[in-house]
């Protein structure tokens, strides 16, 4: 038998009830104070005690040693020579060549890498590794999509005072450095704490410059040397011309003479076409065209005076505002200035004045862009006041293309280095335009709004993808084009040639027909001032006889003119005049019947017969009446009047 022991207990004695569900707050126990304690209690100062539930633990760090990148230029020329041959020597070269020639080793050499070459050679004339075998569906892809543009990076000012990004240029060699000049272009607008620098940025790590260029004046222009991707042109705003090489740091390695240099902002600088590539050229406001030696900058090889009237004269000088120089035309250059006017140099002329070979003129304010189409270098794009305008060099009346007037300022523009049908416009309102004149002439392709602020610079890559814009806040805006925009299309070379002669010619029409009517108007006018001179030069009765001569030939030409008419009106129609006098009918019947050969015989008819010397009284009367009844009766019944 199980013994059990059972135990009870209330159940409000071991817990409250657990509920698992919202419920409103409620008051469980309510103490109310004891005033009679309250004396036993002692003040105490507050304290606070923290209390920490969790367990403690301690922050460690590893890491390993830091490693510092610095990128560093390598100047590689050509490998594979000794080092006492010369590369650029032909005949140091020549004769090493046949040294080697001669040797065993190199005959082994060459028929062991023939047997290779051979193989490569079969095998790349059984299988083209190279075809493109879906060519023409990429190209009919590309054909619809439409022009567009995306923003890939912006580059900002890194100075609290904000300046105007001036001048772009891409590093010849790698597209992903940009140099930048900033500059203050607003007259007395720079301040104390304006800084001087300007900067040369890796797209790659656009945070930061790659280098800063310290120049003793802010930079206008700024320009990379194709030959030597190291070395930089810079024009400065107070005229000098200096040049950096970013293996030396950010100091210039050598700044132009003060007296030697500009006297206004150097807002031109080129690197011209030369063997030892340390050659270039500047222009200013200031009307002159100077060429240097970064060698030697202490003073200009050469310079020129942008006198259109060719006498040399500095006051009357052409404030120049850019600059063009093709390399495949080295003696040829071109210069847009202040005045609207683009004048064409050829620097192996004579004499300073027949380096002035001609003008252009077609703006009504700065020209701030020049540049010339890179595959018809004859055609030359010009960028000022409200429009854009195409030239040819065989018309110099007026451009062959033009674009509409914008609302807005034109700043800045250029080609597109692919497509010879395309280039690209800023204006001040912020705003970027792409024209395709093969597309449409009357609008742009594409129009995008980069910022509020104005746009001062404009620069393309080589490639023709990207495009740099620079405003007036310094913000510089890279942006990469469509596809569409930046590849040759299929037979556009030959419709872009065609279109430039077909306006050529027309141009060449129209100045042909303006030059044979001011001609004209000028031997017009020529014969009236030699009048006018004659009539000064004679005496007061030469001029009464030449004005009495004058009046009677006057009269004689009315005279003949009435008998001629008289003679057409013989069958008895109204006269285009009116007699009005009795003597001038007379006159007329006279005149009409001595004319008229029928008209004297009636007349001697109706004459009455000739009387006596002792004819009646009166019968002369009678006689003279019979001939004027006969004379009036020859008048017409429109010009009969009584006679009085």
């Amino acid at each position: 038998m199980e013994i059990v022991h059972i135990y009870t207990r209330r159940r409000s004695d071991f817990g409250r009830p657990c509920y698992f569900s919202d419920r409103p707050a409620e008051v469980c126990v309510d103490i109310q104070p004891d005033p009679s304690l309250a004396e036993a209690f002692m003040l105490r100062c507050p304290v606070d005690t923290p209390v920490q539930h969790g367990s403690e633990m301690s922050e460690h760090e590893v890491n390993t040693e830091r490693v510092e990148v610095e990128t560093r230029g390598v100047n590689h020329v050509e490998g594979g020579w000794p080092k006492d041959i010369n590369p650029q020597e032909m005949e140091q070269t020549a004769r090493f060549r046949k040294k080697v020639e001669k040797e065993e080793n190199y005959i082994n050499t060459i028929v062991h890498l023939g047997t290779l070459m051979e193989h490569c050679v079969r095998q790349n004339n059984a299988i083209d590794i190279y075809e493109e075998y879906f060519g023409e569906e990429e190209e009919a892809e590309m054909e619809d999509e439409s022009p567009s543009a995306k923003t890939i990076n912006v580059i900002r000012d890194p100075n609290i005072t904000k300046r105007t990004a001036a001048h772009l240029s891409w590093h010849p060699d790698r597209c992903k450095k940009l140099a930048v000049a900033y500059s203050c272009l607003e007259f007395q607008q720079s301040t104390e704490d304006m800084s001087l620098d300007s900067y040369i940025w890796d797209l790659e790590n656009p945070n930061k410059p790659q280098l800063v260029l310290k120049p003793s004046s802010p930079l206008v222009s700024l320009e990379y040397n194709p030959k030597d991707a190291h070395i930089l042109l810079g024009g400065c705003y107070n005229g000098q011309l200096a040049y950096w090489d970013t293996r030396k740091g950010g100091l210039p390695v050598e700044v132009s003479t003060v007296e030697a240099s500009h006297r206004d902002p150097v807002y031109g600088a080129i690197w011209l076409q030369s063997k030892t590539g340390t050659e270039c050229f500047s222009a200013s406001t200031d009307g002159q065209v100077l060429w240097w030696d970064i060698r030697k900058l202490s003073e200009p090889t050469e310079t020129l005076v942008l006198d259109i009237t060719r006498q040399g004269l500095l006051e009357n000088a052409l404030g120049a505002i850019t600059l063009e120089f093709e390399p495949t035309m080295p003696t040829k250059f071109m210069v847009g200035t202040e005045q609207g006017i683009v004048i064409t140099c050829n620097r192996k002329a004579k004499t300073p004045p027949e380096k002035i070979s001609g003008t252009y003129s077609g703006h009504h304010g700065p020209v701030y862009a020049l540049t010339r189409n890179p595959l018809y270098p004859k055609i030359f794009l010009t960028v000022g006041d409200w429009t854009a305008r195409i030239w040819s060099e065989e018309a110099k009346e007026s451009s062959i293309m033009w674009t509409k007037y914008h609302l807005s300022y034109l700043t800045a523009g250029c080609w597109s280095t692919v497509r010879p049908a395309v280039f690209f416009t800023t204006k001040m309102d912020g705003t970027l335009d792409v024209w395709d004149f093969l597309f449409k002439q009357n609008d742009p392709s594409l129009s995008l709004k980069i910022c509020d602020e104005p746009l001062s610079s404009l620069r393309l890559q080589d490639n023709g993808c990207i495009v740099g814009c620079g405003s007036k806040l310094g913000t510089v805006t890279l942006l990469e084009i469509s596809s569409g925009l930046c590849t040759l299309q299929r037979n556009e070379k030959n419709l872009a040639n065609a279109m430039f002669e077909r306006e050529t010619k027309r141009e060449k029409i129209l100045e042909a027909r303006h030059r044979e009517m001011r001609l004209k108007e000028r031997a017009r006018s020529e014969g009236q001032d030699a009048e006018a001179e004659e009539i000064l030069e004679e005496s007061p009765q030469e001029a009464l006889d030449r004005a009495q001569k004058e009046f009677f030939e006057v009269i004689e030409a009315e005279l003949q003119r009435r008998a001629r008419a008289e003679a057409r009106h013989l069958d008895g129609k109204p006269l285009p005049f009116r007699l009005k006098s009795g003597q001038e009918r007379r006159r007329w019947c006279r005149a009409r019947r001595a004319s008229c050969p029928s008209m004297r015989k009636r007349a001697r008819k109706r004459m009455p017969p000739r009387s006596s010397s002792r004819a009646r009284p009166g019968g002369s009367h009678r006689k003279r009446g019979a001939a004027h009844r006969c004379s009036l009766a020859l008048c017409p019944p429109d010009f009969i009047f009584p006679l009085a």
